[in-house]
């Protein structure tokens, strides 16, 4: 590897150590960011490293927030040069392990997951099930999703294969007494420990074993039928018998892995779920046609790049660190992923290099892989999803989260109350608005109203905020004026509350929120002020999160507030900011697909309004109205086959009406 290592020291601003023009070499290679205390911060590659590092040095108005955050952040950089581009993904995979930059994407397991490991360096090999990184001289199969799923396989597979599965201390002491454990009773253990097999004898049982785990499994069962045969054309049936019930076990074992892929192929299967802040990733692994792993990761987003970039991150991560002596296993013939990397052939040249043979990294397209990864990213949402309600449920994160909310803000205490607003309509149609509530960091769904714009004509978001925040913090003022205050129950863990005095009732509204936040930017949260100020209310906080940067604006500065990336405090108003546009979604869409139901079927003779409210429910939507057929429709309850068969003749006659050239809306 040829090395041309050079470094420009300053201070920050990004252009006080710019390199000088022409001293970066246009060959690839690896080029790190150090911040005042000589840290690395960032590592990355590039195939023109001059062409890679100047795009950092442009006016930091025209960089992506985070970019900007790590050029600004930094004093120095520094580069190596080196022959290929696989060798500079090599050098880059070793500096991030080695240097742990903040800025890059770091993927850390969801969970730990269980390993199924065989410690091929002792002298009695042993198998166990065990969790956390992996260790030389031992093999290493899986990780795969639950632990019992693994030692019920193999338990059952022991009897096929009595390699040992004992403790250092049990192994130790049952050579001492000269007795072997229950499993050697039970056949299931050779029972090395006593001398019943030799080291050459076991080490055989274990290398079959190895095979089988690893995928090879016909080889082997076709020679235990062979021999099962055999074993009966000489007469021998009980060894027939006990070969058969081996053949069994392996079959049972093998039925607990679903077969995916006919052709018996292996490969990787990678997905992704990606949001602003964070990125999910599952893999499925699959050997012989057979699913045998999974395992999954999330990471922080540190950039701009997009889902080939997080995929290129990922794989350097998954492969580049496998030893030699893995890489058979570890590394397949054929990995699939959502959108190849932007280098894909370097990573087939660094694999395929890796594991002696050639491996492919295509997107399937159809048939049963591409199946497969489907399967593979709901399972990436899901786990995404999981993730963030663990991290939402933590106590003290969401302490922490508030705290930070509240000192980015300025305001005096912790917003245990926050409410949230959104506007969704299509071209100005069915504008509707949602306010969620969350409180002490978590959903308050009892608590959540829905509003429908009717006095607004097209799609002006900031007039319709206006009108939302006025009607709800009118309502406040009402609801306040007719409230009284009552004392609390200490022993029921209750404080004052605002109560109707006819009915004693707690007033949910009549409770002002410690912080408002609007789906938006600046206009959506001066028009919010705006209305607060009419109203005479002086004393809300109000603030908007827009959605492209993440950036918080709040009413009157020209600038935004930006909260650090890893800030718990930008994950909660991410949260709510989410949640509410979901619950906007979710209204606007019924609402589209009730006024579309009427007004398609308003001429339809005997059909009112209570039967179309059972039509929307029944099927949903206005396209699964469309597609259903006349027998459906009639099987409705109240609506029989005259009626159905208006329905359909309404249903095509609006469609013969509908323009090809429509550049409105289509139906959902």
């Amino acid at each position: 590897m040829s090395v041309d290592l050079r470094r420009v020291d300053g201070v920050s601003p990004a252009l006080s150590y710019r390199p000088a023009p022409g001293s970066i070499p246009t060959q690839p290679g690896v080029y790190r960011f150090r911040d005042r205390t000589q840290r690395v911060i960032y590592v990355g590659k590039a195939k023109n490293l001059r062409a890679r590092l100047s795009s950092y040095f442009q006016p930091i108005g025209n960089l992506h927030p985070r970019t900007a955050t790590m050029v600004t952040t930094a004093t120095s950089v520094e580069w190596t040069v080196v022959g290929t581009e696989v060798e500079a993904l090599q050098l880059e995979y070793s500096w991030i392990k080695e240097y742990d930059p903040r800025f890059n994407v770091k993927y850390r397991d969801d969970k730990s997951y269980p390993w199924l490991a065989v410690t091929v360096s002792d002298e009695f090999p042993r198998v166990m099930v065990g969790r956390g990184a992996k260790r030389r001289g031992t093999r290493y199969f899986g990780p795969y999703s639950h632990a019992w799923a693994i030692r019920e396989t193999v338990d059952i597979l022991l009897r096929v294969f009595p390699m040992r599965s004992c403790s250092n201390g049990v192994f130790k002491r049952s050579s001492q007494i000269g007795r072997p454990c229950l499993l050697g009773y039970i056949d299931k253990c050779a029972a090395p420990c006593v001398g019943n097999v030799s080291p050459e004898d076991h080490r055989a049982i274990v290398d079959d074993f190895c095979e089988f785990m690893a995928g090879r499994t016909r080889p082997f069962m076709k020679r235990i039928e062979q021999q099962m045969y055999a074993a009966s054309d000489d007469l021998d049936f009980e060894k027939a018998a006990r070969l058969r019930d081996d053949l069994g076990a392996m079959n049972k074992a093998l039925e607990k892995q679903a077969v995916v892929f006919g052709d018996g192929s292996d490969a990787d299967v990678i997905a992704l779920a990606e949001d602003p802040l964070e990125v999910a990733v599952q893999v499925f692994y699959v050997r012989g046609g057979r699913i045998r792993g999974q395992r999954g990761w999330v990471a922080d987003r540190t950039d701009e790049g997009d889902t080939s970039a997080l995929v290129e991150d990922f794989l350097l991560q998954l492969y580049a660190g496998v030893a030699q002596e893995d890489a058979r296993d570890a590394v397949p013939r054929e990995i699939l992923v959502p959108e190849l990397p932007p280098e894909h052939a370097t990573f087939e040249r660094l694999l395929s290099d890796l594991r002696g043979a050639k491996v492919e990294i295509r997107v399937p397209q159809r048939g049963d892989k591409k199946t497969l990864q489907e399967t593979v990213a709901r399972n990436a949402v899901e786990s995404l999803a999981l993730h963030k309600t663990k991290r939402a449920s933590d106590l003290t994160t969401r302490n922490r989260a508030l705290a930070e909310i509240a000192e980015a803000l300025e305001l005096d205490e912790a917003p245990l109350r926050i409410e949230c607003y959104d506007v969704s309509h299509i071209q100005g149609t069915e504008i509707v608005a949602s306010m969620v509530v969350f409180e002490d960091g978590l959903a308050r769904k009892g608590e959540y109203r829905r509003f429908v714009i009717k006095d607004q004509d097209g799609s002006d978001d900031v007039k319709a905020m206006h009108e939302v925040i006025t009607r709800r913090f009118r309502r406040l003022l009402d609801e306040q004026a007719r409230s009284e205050l009552r004392p609390g129950d200490p022993s029921a863990g209750t404080g004052p509350m605002l109560v109707d005095p006819d009915t004693g009732r707690p007033r949910k509204f009549a409770y002002a929120p410690g912080l408002v936040v609007v789906d938006g930017g600046a206009p959506q949260v001066a028009a919010a002020q705006r209305a607060l100020d009419e109203l005479g209310i002086d004393d809300i906080p109000i603030c908007g999160l827009a959605k492209r940067l993440e950036e918080v604006w709040v009413p009157g500065e020209e600038d935004p507030v930006i909260l650090p990336r890893t800030s718990e405090g930008l994950y909660l108003l991410q949260r709510v900011r989410d949640e509410a546009h979901r619950f906007a979604i979710t209204h606007h869409r019924n609402r589209r697909s009730k006024s579309m139901v009427e007004s398609m079927l308003d001429g339809v003779p005997g059909l009112g309004e209570v039967r179309r409210k059972t039509l929307l429910r029944h099927f949903g939507s206005l396209r699964k109205l469309r597609l259903a057929s006349l027998d459906e429709i009639a099987a409705v309850p109240g609506v029989g086959p005259r009626t159905a068969a208006a329905i359909k003749e309404a249903i095509a006659t609006e469609d013969a009406t509908r323009s090809p050239s429509s550049t409105g809306p289509a139906p959902q």
